[in-house]
Order: structure tokens, then sequence, then C-alpha cells
């Protein structure tokens, strides 16, 4: 998942609870389509986040030689200032972008 194909706002919004059993009847079916994609969602960030940073690694690291390297805390800032996963799940999941099914119905 590339980080910058989301445009989600970083803040929290109330949102009509109809608007989230609109498709599947459910609420409750509904809260675990999201927590379902908010993990599938932060998992691809932070294995994202593992690859940029293990650029970085060195085979040799000391506890006496730490030190800041720029570009490290460039992405550092860059991965906290993005939405949260859930935020970006209930994004989706209202756009219509979440593809879900319910296997005793199948």
């Amino acid at each position: 998942m590339e980080s910058k194909k989301v445009k989600t706002a970083t803040n929290t919004k109330t949102h009509d609870l109809r608007q989230f059993d609109k498709d599947t009847g459910n609420i409750y079916q509904s809260v675990v389509i999201l927590s379902k994609r908010a993990n599938q969602i932060g998992l691809e960030m932070k294995e994202e986040l593992n690859n940029k940073l293990s650029e970085f690694a060195t085979s040799t690291d000391n506890l006496e030689e730490v030190f800041e390297n720029r570009e490290q805390i460039e992405i550092a800032r860059h991965y906290e200032q993005l939405p949260k996963p859930s935020l970006i799940s209930i994004a989706e999941y209202l756009n219509g972008k979440v593809y879900y099914r319910v296997p005793e119905i199948d």
C-alpha cells in the first residue's frame, strides 16, 4: 500500500450509524468488516515503514554510537502524520471500496 494514495482526514468525525449498516443490514457485521480492513491497512503500513527503515540499519549497532539520521526522522514524521488505519478503513467502506463476503451466505 502506497501511503500517498490515501486521501482521508486525520481527525475523527461523527458518522450516522445507518450509513454503516446499509450494505450488510447488520451494524455488528459492518464493525467486524471495518476492524479487519483496519488490521490489513495497519500491517501494510508497518511493512512499508519497516522496509524503508531497514535501509538505514547497520550491522554494528552500539548503544554508544547512536546518531541521528535526518532521513529516518523525516520518514518517521511522515508516518506519524498519516491517518490512522481505522479512519482509512471507514473512508474506504463508506466510499464502497471494500470487498467482503459472508461465507455462510455464499
